[in-house]
């Protein structure tokens, strides 16, 4: 734009600025006011720099060979001294047309008289070109050896006139060449997987580029990216085998050359920092690092200075630098936050010493893992490796096994210092067998319930059992042992091993996402020598088919999965030492808030059984018949109880069933009764425990008259009671009850959620029943082979068309009147209940549609 204005004052521009506006135009694109310059320029007068001006615009417009034309013009008006300068000129753009082997050959020759006739400046001319030809074409190898000749042949002045109208016509830049070459020479060497190569070329660029370059920003950047990329490729893939050590070892030492020639320039530093980096001398290289950014902040090199404001010293360029306290700040939360969900203390599977959190820490702080991660994060905190790296070191394996009697316990170990150092038992050494495997896996850490909780301290204990089910879920891996299944093991023994009949392994069967299963002899069972146990369909078909659940939910397990009755059937198959443990091994299952309290026996079940009332409302567990608790008499003394009894479903009302109850009801009930008696039920509350007392909401049917009918049989009783809207009802169980006051027992019909049926824009009075596990009303059933669930049972919910309250309110009476499994209560002296324990489920005829409003009595019962 100044060259236009100059020629605006201008009273006729000559034909060479006309020439030099239309080179300046062309390489701007600008080509048809190029073409207009430049037939201007030849009109003037003919010359070299116009039919060069000429070429360079049809080149423009893709016209190589009229290009190639009107540049041999160029040849008929110049002096001739200028023909060999046009003959570099021509083979440059033969270069730029395409034929770049054809150019090049061309300047090799040129190069090559220059050399025999001993012209060092036309040497110096050539040998650039070649530079800059070679690396355009991606010969970097050529490239370098031809640019340190021009290098060594360049005029002291640095001064050429020839490169400067190169640079004019064709916009080649021949600033900092050796450096870009060495650059892109490196890049195509890492690409090539030669990274040691490439690294002895970085170094080289550290060592003989002036400071000028080494202070530019690009350079800086590019050097530092370079650093990093080449020395973390190195160390993940070369670094294994001798030759490579010794190589990095002997740039270690060429770095310190660097460092010793200027000890005040930071690039040394940081090539010290990447050659000890590679070699694996962390410590080091985190120091040289640390030196690098020393020398950056003292440095007086004007070309570091030249790069910020006066005022501003160092900064712009520091901030390129993390400083190892600034990663270290950013690793420590991660390492807590992780540690927060590892169990408190497991075993070192080298040392086999026992380490809680903070150990743990000072054992990864001084590892080569540590070193690595805070020695590879100069320029970017990369949190998600971080993340990775520590997950992968803290990583731990769980053991699941089944006790054999005198197993060594935390105590043992603390005394024995060392899992390795504990006497040759069979126990001690299945110990040891467990941490050789967890070793052998590649992980650091080990656990198991013998040794690695102390239960000598209650709220260590406490928080390990309310934890366990958390610890097998995230784990790396879990390894079963199968203490009595023979080796070679064979289909079916681990569905009828000792472990599958515990308490404590139903969980450590479900959690895992990483699971090995091992035979007596420590093989993998059978002989499945897979990454995961748990993508064994054998394995993980034999599972689904001993409990009854779908297999791809043993795979992908998670509380949510399974209802409350399910969970229960599966624990009503496992047996405990110890009372509580029933209880305390579905913790986590049931992703429950009750304290564990060794000493309170078979109430720890009714204390389970509490708070999964109290917090979702769930009353299937009350379905069940047998002995009942001494915790609440509506909760059974042992979770057997829910291994073989399934509840009683009433048969699903729907279709013309439904239509023609309701159209009985219509006739038998006002609408101002129909919604009495839904307002009645849609006003219960949920079911709740408030100190071990149950607040039942239900619906109420006295008993009219109660008697024995025949000789009673052993403990049991046959009864026959006349209930109030139920008819006749028979029963056995071995309590004496009221026969002459039968004013005090009822029949109970606790299943709300039936009754109220589908919940589609209603919004029941307080209710909270639909809890996660509230889908629970009754049992699953699926073909464990298939992954199927079958369809819902009718005490599910069923989508129902939008109604009025009057046909709502009769939907609800017309699910009343059916048959259901009822519950036996007698009143006490102050007015609560206990609950008659049945020998078998009590299911009652129903009131079908012989409804009234006095015949529903709808409240809420305390029984204890």
């Amino acid at each position: 734009m100044l060259l236009s204005e100059e020629m605006t004052r201008m009273p006729s521009p000559n034909q060479f600025v006309l020439a030099n506006r239309a080179l300046i135009r062309a390489r701007l694109k600008h080509l048809a006011h190029a073409i207009e310059d430049v037939n201007k320029s030849l009109q003037i007068q003919p010359s070299p720099i116009g039919h060069i001006a000429m070429a360079i615009v049809l080149l423009g417009q893709s016209d190589p060979e009229g290009a190639l034309h009107a540049f041999d013009l160029a040849f008929h008006d110049c002096a001739p001294h200028d023909i060999r300068f046009l003959l570099l000129l021509k083979s440059i753009l033969v270069f730029e047309s395409g034929s770049q082997d054809k150019a090049i050959t061309r300047v090799e020759y040129l190069a090559a008289r220059a050399i025999d006739d001993h012209d060092d400046e036309a040497a110096y001319l050539y040998s650039q070109v070649l530079g800059i030809m070679y690396m355009k074409k991606g010969n970097y190898g050529r490239a370098i050896p031809s640019i340190e000749r021009a290098r060594n042949l360049a005029p002291k002045d640095k001064q050429c006139p020839s490169l400067q109208t190169i640079s004019l016509i064709f916009g080649w830049s021949f600033d900092g060449l050796d450096t870009v070459a060495q650059q892109r020479l490196c890049e195509t060497l890492y690409a090539e997987e030669r990274t040691a190569e490439a690294v002895e070329v970085l170094l080289n660029i550290v060592r003989t580029s002036d400071g000028e370059i080494l202070g530019r920003q690009a350079t800086v950047n590019w050097i530092a990216d370079f650093t990093k990329k080449c020395s973390t490729s190195y160390v993940c893939h070369a670094e294994q085998s001798s030759a490579a050590q010794g190589f990095w070892e002997d740039a270690v030492q060429d770095a310190n050359e660097a460092v010793k020639a200027d000890p005040s320039y930071h690039c040394g530093y940081e090539a010290k920092y990447m050659a000890l980096h590679a070699a694996k001398r962390y410590d080091e290289a985190i120091d040289a690092f640390k030196s690098m950014l020393l020398v950056m902040e003292r440095s007086d090199d004007s070309a570091v200075k030249q790069l910020v404001p006066a005022n501003d010293g160092f900064t712009e360029l520091r901030k390129n630098y993390i400083p190892p306290s600034e990663t270290i700040a950013a690793i420590d939360p991660i390492v807590r936050a992780t540690l927060e969900s590892c169990p408190l203390v497991v075993i070192d599977v080298v040392t086999g010493y026992l380490c809680d959190s903070p150990e743990r820490i000072r054992i990864f702080k001084a590892s080569p893992t540590f070193k690595e991660l805070v020695s590879s994060m100069t320029r970017e905190l990369d949190n998600k490796r971080i993340r990775r790296v520590v997950a992968s070191f803290f990583g731990y394996v769980m053991f699941s096994h089944a006790w054999q009697g005198n197993e060594p316990l935390y105590q043992d170990v603390k005394e024995a210092k060392s899992v390795w150092d504990l006497s040759d038992t069979p126990l001690n050494e299945k110990l040891r067998n467990f941490c050789k495997e967890s070793h052998r896996l590649g992980h650091n850490w080990a656990w198991s319930d013998t040794c690695c909780i102390d239960k000598t301290t209650s709220s260590i204990l406490n928080q390990s059992l309310t934890s366990m089910y958390k610890w097998y879920a995230d784990s790396a891996a879990t390894i079963v042992f199968l203490a009595g299944v023979a080796h070679p093991s064979k289909l079916g023994d681990l569905s009828r091993s000792f472990w599958m009949t515990r308490a404590w392994t139903l969980q450590e069967l479900l959690a895992p996402k990483v699971m090995f299963i091992y035979d007596s002899e420590w093989k993998p069972y059978l002989g499945d020598t897979g990454a995961n146990h748990k993508k064994s369909q054998d394995i993980m078909q034999e599972l689904a088919d001993a409990i009854s659940i779908p297999r791809g939910t043993i795979i992908t397990f998670s509380p949510d999965d399974l209802g409350v009755r399910e969970k229960l059937r599966l624990a009503s198959t496992r047996n405990a030492t110890v009372k509580e443990d029933v209880a305390y091994s579905l913790i986590g299952i049931f992703k429950s808030d009750i304290r564990p309290h060794y000493g309170e026996g078979a109430d720890a079940l009714g204390h389970l059984l509490e708070e999964i009332v109290a917090r979702s409302g769930e009353v299937t567990v009350l379905a069940w018949s047998g002995k009942s608790s001494s915790y609440n008499s509506c909760l059974p003394a042992a979770v057997s109880v829910y291994s073989s009894q399934t509840p009683y479903n009433p048969p699903s009302l729907g279709g013309k069933e439904m239509e023609t109850r309701i159209a009985e009801l219509r006739g038998k009930l006002t609408q101002k009764e129909a919604l009495s008696i839904y307002d009645q039920i849609n006003s219960l509350p949920p079911a709740r425990f408030a100190t071990r007392r149950l607040h039942l909401p239900c619906i109420i049917f006295p008993v009219k008259r109660l008697s024995i009918p025949e000789p009673p049989r052993g403990d049991e009783k046959l009864y026959r009671a006349r209930v109030l809207g139920l008819g006749t009802v028979d029963f056995m169980t071995a309590d004496d009850l009221p026969l002459h006051e039968t004013q005090k027992v009822v029949f109970v019909h606790p299943w709300i959620r039936h009754i109220r049926g589908p919940s589609i824009g209603v919004a029941w009075g307080g209710d909270l029943e639909s809890d996660s596990d509230s889908d629970s009303d009754s049992d699953l059933y699926f073909d464990a082979a298939s992954d199927e669930v079958a369809p819902p049972s009718p005490l599910q919910a069923v989508p129902t068309p939008q109604v009025d309250d009057h046909s709502r309110a009769l939907e609800m009476i017309a699910r009343l009147g059916q048959p259901f499994s009822a519950l036996l209560l007698v009143q006490r002296p102050n007015g609560e209940y206990n609950r008659v324990a049945a020998e078998n489920e009590i299911v009652v005829s129903g009131l079908g549609t012989d409804i009234t409003t006095k015949t529903i009595q709808a409240k809420v019962l305390e029984i204890l």
